[in-house]
């Protein structure tokens, strides 16, 4: 927080120099949407140059779109953290633009746009013909010749457009359109969305190669096994809130009976009722539920699921939440799906586990409830560190929720998050000791899920879709240690999650820039501008979007600040590794985009530190640069020369697609050897392919066993006196009982006599006799007088 001198000092260069100076303060434009995008520029499996492991400061740039309500903008900030705009046009607002990464070809499909990559995807409110409903066509410009190569027209609006190296997706209202990212000619589209009342009327999200959509109804031929187990989490103020609810719907119901009466809707009207009263007319639809569809497998024309349809391209078809869904996202791998409702108290982490068969076979657990909090917020954005570590929620109050979680469930804790590099889901102690087949044994003898949240029902009975265990499906998988099949039961128990951290958007931007200003030389936080002819005085910009809401996005990536600081020094590889989690970056409606540093470290208020301690976070602002343009900008318009960094990271990347497809790239000299075409790999390589398919595989000859003994505890040997005196001697005690060579046994030794004489100890070795088994002709005892114990406790 600021001191008050410095708040002081704030308020005099903030407003004093405005009052007496008479120019009004510059105007900038008013950004309606702002997102962070991935490109061929940043694409790090398939762009080469950062596929060199010994490079310097080999960081992809974060790339960064802004939609004003005149044109757009597009930023990319290198790892250097100096800002450089690569695009910016006033051509009307626009609703979603995409920079189109370059497909995925083959030797039978080729890339009909290839001389005109990379290409920018807009809708706008005027499209390229021009007599269309406003923001009704989605137009393709190529960025290397400035030229609009398609245009794709439709009779309703358009909602949103996402895309990834398969497919170009149109979201529609209550409908998708998919198009192949080669051609542009429609492959497939659905047509039974569940509609959301906004921001995003649509939801979906588009993975590398799957797609998740709401669906209005649930199939129970199609539906996967798990789901949403039920969230019985209620404290006191979800009782207050839900109470106070009651009484609102008991006054709207009085309202709709005098409506009723007099036959018309209100004027203010909410969307529910209205949608109630839409379905009047059709069956009624099922809110909450996900479909998941393989965007290669799924046949072409309409995707139907239903009774009748087989389930071709159907990944999983599940329930996901009781209210409508309001954002979905996919973690970098495809497999988390993390998915909202409408009241954002409740956001869930699903990992989805799938069959070749069908989607009835697939299983979808529910590993993570993230409990954001008791009010409502509709969510915006959704974003996952590299990871899968950590996810951040961001809300249209401009709040940004950071969520701890592993990609395979549990607790979060010290062990799985203070370590740069992701652990295994048990320990190496764990795994020797047995201690996880124990631990299930007794979480399915009490029934079921057992939460570590008080109040959370231990049994699944809090939901009617998950059926109980079998106990033979759980038995077999403890035999075999369970090295069984993930998609059976006993399904992973689900961990309750709160926020470590909640970054909240300052209200203007000056709280952040004079924030960061005072402590420029000292803590090491300071501020970037972007490029500009004058350093306009920080002030309160009027760009808000409707209703109070903030526009924000964040995204992880690598600290700039710490490069800008020292740019002296030379960036080592090693040198981003000496934070635990990368830097998050947000921006907010107002053109600003903030790194926060994150530091997670140990709950202070615990006793002692030990693997299992919960966690706790830190957050701080390091660095700051203000995009936002003015009107006085200049236009930065295609078509853009061969240095253009979009136009060298496309060439770069059809050049390795190229290569992976086994095709001549354009423009090489000849062809080439490392990789041949398909045709000659058929006939006569078949001895050399096979050799190489054989040294991909991998091989388990035998199963290990359950326990080895030198991993896990040691075993104690306890030596049992007839005298009634015992001495526990273990490898660790430094008196050893000796024996002559005589069979009788030397009198034990009396640590309670004070006069013990410790050189007439004679310390040497003892030789280990036999223990006695039951088919031995004499036990041992009689032999020696003594009988051997062995305790094997850990």
């Amino acid at each position: 927080e600021q001191s008050y001198v410095e708040s002081v000092v704030t308020f005099l260069q903030d407003v004093v120099p405005q009052a007496y100076s008479g120019t009004p303060p510059e105007e900038k434009e008013k950004i309606v949407w702002v997102r962070f995008e991935n490109a061929d520029l940043n694409d790090t499996s398939r762009n080469m140059e950062f596929h060199e492991i010994h490079s310097t400061g080999n960081e992809p740039p974060l790339l960064l779109m802004i939609g004003y309500s005149d044109g757009m903008q597009v930023w990319s900030i290198p790892i250097s953290g100096e800002a450089q705009e690569l695009f910016s046009i006033r051509h009307g607002p626009v609703r979603a633009a995409r920079i189109l990464p370059a497909p995925q070809i083959s030797a039978q499909k080729c890339d009909n746009f290839s001389e005109k990559r990379p290409l920018l995807g807009v809708c706008k409110s005027i499209g390229s013909s021009g007599t269309s409903p406003p923001y009704c066509c989605v137009d393709l410009y190529s960025l290397r010749t400035g030229e609009m190569v398609k245009s794709i027209q439709f009779k309703t609006p358009i909602y949103d457009l996402h895309c990834n190296k398969r497919i170009l997706v149109v979201v529609l209202q209550e409908k998708i359109a998919a198009f192949d990212s080669c051609t542009f000619t429609k492959k497939f589209f659905v047509t039974s969305c569940y509609p959301c009342p906004g921001p995003n009327m649509n939801p979906i999200a588009l993975g590398s190669r799957w797609l998740a959509y709401a669906e209005n109804k649930l199939i129970r031929c199609h539906q996967s096994r798990g789901g949403a187990c039920g969230d019985n989490i209620q404290s006191y103020t979800a009782t207050v809130i839900s109470a106070a609810k009651t009484i609102k719907t008991g006054l709207t119901m009085v309202g709709k009976v005098v409506t009723q009466l007099t036959g018309t809707l209100p004027s203010g009207a909410t969307e529910e009722e209205i949608l109630a009263h839409s379905n009047l007319r059709r069956s009624p639809l099922v809110p909450g539920i996900v479909t998941i569809i393989d965007t290669e497998t799924v046949a072409e024309g309409q995707v139907l699921v239903s009774e009748d349809s087989d389930s071709d391209g159907i990944v999983a078809h599940f329930p996901a939440h009781e209210k409508p869904i309001c954002c979905m996202a996919f973690n970098p791998s495809g497999m988390l799906l993390v998915t909202t409702d409408t009241l954002g108290h409740d956001f869930h982490v699903f990992q989805i586990l799938t069959h070749p068969w069908s989607s009835s076979q697939s299983a979808v657990h529910h590993l993570y409830t993230l409990h954001r909090g008791e009010t409502e917020a509709k969510v915006q954005d959704i974003s996952f560190s590299h990871d899968c570590r950590w996810v951040v929620v961001s809300t249209l109050r401009g709040t940004s929720h950071v969520f701890p979680i592993n990609p395979y469930g549990g607790q979060p804790c010290v062990r799985t998050h203070m370590s740069p590099r992701v652990v295994n889901r048990m320990s190496r102690f764990q795994k020797s000791a047995g201690l996880e087949e124990i631990e299930q044994e007794l979480t399915s003898k009490q029934g079921g899920r057992c939460s570590p949240v008080p109040g959370l029902s231990s049994s699944p009975s809090g939901s009617p879709l998950h059926g109980k265990l079998n106990s033979q499906d759980t038995y077999n998988n403890f035999t075999n240690n369970n090295p069984g099949n993930p998609r059976l039961l006993p399904l992973p128990s689900l961990t309750v999650v709160l926020p470590l951290a909640q970054i909240k958007q300052p209200m203007t931007l000056g709280t952040i820039t004079k924030r960061t200003g005072p402590y420029l030389f000292g803590a090491g936080c300071f501020s970037i501008k972007a490029p500009c002819k004058s350093k306009p005085a920080p002030q309160i910009s009027p760009s808000k979007s409707v209703g109070g809401e903030f526009c924000v996005a964040a995204v992880f990536g690598s600290s700039r600040s710490w490069f800008a600081n020292n740019s002296g020094l030379k960036r080592e590889k090693d040198q981003s590794k000496q934070f635990v989690v990368e830097s998050l970056y947000i921006i907010s409606c107002y053109g600003s985009l903030v790194e926060h540093v994150l530091e997670p470290r140990p709950l202070s208020t615990a006793p002692k530190i030990s693997d299992d301690t919960p966690l706790e976070m830190l957050t701080c602002p390091r660095a700051s640069w203000t995009l936002v343009r003015t009107p006085q900008w200049n236009e930065l318009q295609p078509p853009f020369n061969a240095n253009h960094p979009l136009l060298l990271a496309a060439d770069a990347v059809q050049y390795y697609q190229y290569l992976l497809a086994g095709l001549v790239p354009p423009g090489s000299p000849g062809p080439i050897t490392r990789h041949e075409s398909y045709d000659s790999l058929a006939s006569d390589h078949s001895g050399q392919e096979d050799e190489e398919w054989l040294s991909q595989v991998e091989i388990v000859t035998h199963t290990g066993p359950h326990r080895r003994l030198w991993m896990g505890p040691q075993f104690q040997f306890k030596t049992i006196h007839p005298s009634g005196q015992t001495t526990v001697i273990s490898s660790s005690s430094s008196v050893l009982q000796s024996h002559g060579p005589s069979d009788t046994p030397q009198p034990l030794l009396d640590f309670d006599t004070d006069d013990l004489d410790l050189n007439s100890l004679r310390i040497q070795p003892v030789r280990s006799e036999p223990v006695s088994m039951p088919g031995s002709p004499r036990p041992v005892s009689d032999r020696r007088g003594v009988s051997t114990v062995i305790d094997a406790t850990s």
